[in-house]
């Protein structure tokens, strides 16, 4: 009995510091900073979009779902669910990318497309020039 008694003591011991020691969970921001690059011009453009609301960036409509960051205690990480729609005239709408991005490993969740790229760079509290293209080309 003593020893059933010191295993359950010993298991509460390393739950509690296992709760202690476990991730704080990411904040949920109101604006995803996105990096669309159009790989015909080579140009790039920073996207600071709502969530909940679309952008056009070429042919593409970038609807950003959730906007998540860590604190600063923790490593740095953004991440963003992204659903984004090719749209040409006379066509039916095609689904090209609807996932999470990472900031921190762009190439983990990367959206495959052969004019656009699409990525995360950072989810910020405010957009002041929401959906504002800082390179002055890649968004028509």
């Amino acid at each position: 009995m003593r020893a059933a008694a010191r295993m359950v003591t010993s298991l509460l011991v390393l739950g509690a510091g296992a709760i202690a020691s476990a991730p704080a969970q990411a904040d949920r921001y109101p604006v995803a900073v996105l990096r669309g690059l159009d790989k015909v011009t080579a140009r790039t453009s920073t996207l600071k979009v709502p969530v909940g609301e679309t952008v056009r960036f070429g042919s593409l409509q970038v609807l950003v779902r959730v906007c998540d960051k860590r604190p600063p205690e923790e490593p740095p990480e953004s991440a963003a669910f992204l659903e984004v729609v090719e749209q040409h005239p006379g066509k039916a709408d095609a689904s090209v990318f609807r996932g999470w991005m990472f900031a921190s490993s762009p190439g983990l969740s990367a959206m495959q497309h052969p004019v656009y790229d699409l990525s995360v760079l950072d989810c910020v509290n405010s957009a002041p020039n929401a959906g504002s293209n800082t390179s002055g080309g890649g968004a028509r």
